[in-house]
């Protein structure tokens, strides 16, 4: 899968957020001053070609929609992220979370009980 650039991610915010968007509708996403209408729709060019962008067509008009989840895209983009950064190992990955002093007491405990319900789920199903 290709990876977005920072202007094709915003776009691409814009429509997971709509669902459905006319060119318009997410030039009219951007906050002041807002990107050029021809600016837009270029990068939306590159979306469908790159396939992470569908059309409809009605008449001269085109609505878009994703190709791609927002799920699906966050977990490609993170397992990138693990294999470029922490040598693909995902515990390095939490380990570097964890540690972080950004995290308080309620989200380290958030994800630890998070943890231990997926080791639940797991342990049951190979039982």
């Amino acid at each position: 899968m290709n990876e977005l650039t920072k202007a094709e991610e915003q776009v691409m915010r814009y429509i997971w957020k709509l669902e459905k968007a006319f060119l318009k509708d997410i030039v009219e996403q951007y906050p002041e001053p807002k990107p050029a209408y021809t600016t837009i729709s270029t990068v939306v060019r590159v979306l469908v070609k790159k396939e992470f962008l569908k059309f409809e067509t009605y008449g001269k008009i085109r609505q878009y929609y994703p190709a791609i989840s927002k799920d699906h895209y966050f977990k490609k983009h993170i397992k990138q992220v693990i294999g470029n950064f922490f040598s693909g190992s995902t515990s390095k990955f939490a380990l570097f979370f964890a540690e972080s002093e950004d995290l308080d007491l309620s989200e380290l405990e958030k994800m630890k009980s998070i943890l231990e319900e997926k080791i639940e789920i797991l342990k049951d199903k190979n039982e």
